[in-house]
């Protein structure tokens, strides 16, 4: 155990990640193993305290907050190792998780990326197929005991950096949402393998992870997340399946957001207003070819 772990280098982006929480991560990652921390703004307040307690640990900050898949990105183009292990900052690895890596990196199978199941109850499904299929119509490799599909969850990937020409991998286009869907599509026109393992487990807090844990940021938070859904959906369905085709999955949007903004005014849901006007106003952005512009400055905070 241990010696494949020098292949192999974790990226965790963060954006004023509540401290707890990103330590819960970090103690979850085999200590043997690099971990590169990206910070999506200018200052990382707690950077002292984070390097001296894990040895193990690099801390970046970009600037600015440049998204998710930018922010990947970033962190990759200081990795000098096969393999990158991208994890959410609000990630935590099952006890074996390493263990169970481990023999993805001594290149006896062709893979592209891997992803994991979640260790909890959850309605959210860790893979799957870009047709809908059942997962559990999923071809079985029991060697590896891995299992063939199109896409993975982008809170977990192992990525195997052989299988790309530069360190780019993901549409930095994607502020947030589909840029990892977007990444498996593109593995997948290659022709190439993304498997789920069984065996990597997680348990993933949600978005209670991505921002600090502050009364003050949870509107600002909502604001973000629903905008760039929406963006980030039309972006998807028409960079891989075109202008028209995008245009016709987002009409029942369109309307239901405006139908939903008016409902919750008459009912006085602030939040529910919030959330259809922000969903609403970044697919009115994604319809017009505008780009993923709406940011939140906590630079400051």
């Amino acid at each position: 155990m241990n010696n494949n772990l020098s292949k192999l280098t974790v990226i965790i982006v963060t954006f004023k990640t509540d401290i707890d929480i990103l330590k819960n991560c970090l103690k979850s990652v085999n200590s043997l193993t690099k971990i590169l921390i990206v910070e999506n703004s200018n200052f990382f307040e707690k950077k002292k305290e984070i390097e001296d307690e894990f040895s193990n640990v690099t801390i970046f900050c970009t600037g600015s907050n440049i998204g998710m898949g930018a922010g990947n990105n970033f962190g990759l183009k200081n990795v000098d190792t096969k393999y990158a292990l991208i994890l959410n900052p609000d990630i935590v690895c099952s006890d074996n998780f390493f263990f169970s890596i481990e023999k993805y990196l001594e290149g006896r199978i062709d893979f592209t990326l891997i992803g994991s199941v979640y260790d909890h109850e959850t309605n959210y499904n860790p893979a799957g197929f870009f047709d809908n299929k059942d997962l559990k119509s999923a071809k079985f490799i029991s060697e590896y005991n891995l299992y063939k599909v199109d896409w993975i969850a982008g809170h977990t990937m192992l990525v195997n950096l052989k299988k790309f020409k530069e360190k780019k991998i993901f549409d930095e286009n994607f502020f947030l949402f589909f840029e990892e869907l977007d990444l498996c599509r593109s593995v997948r026109k290659r022709k190439e393998n993304v498997f789920m393992c069984p065996e990597l487990k997680v348990k993933h807090l949600g978005w209670k992870g991505s921002f600090a844990i502050d009364k003050n940021l949870e509107i600002e938070s909502l604001k973000l997340r629903n905008w760039h859904y929406m963006w980030s959906l039309f972006y998807y369905n028409k960079k891989n399946y075109g202008y028209i085709y995008a245009l016709n999955k987002s009409l029942g949007r369109f309307f239901r957001s405006v139908i939903r903004i008016i409902y919750y005014l008459i009912r006085f849901d602030k939040k529910g207003v919030i959330t259809y006007t922000y969903r609403f106003l970044g697919l009115v952005n994604s319809i017009l070819l505008r780009k993923s512009y709406f940011r939140i400055n906590l630079n400051n905070r």
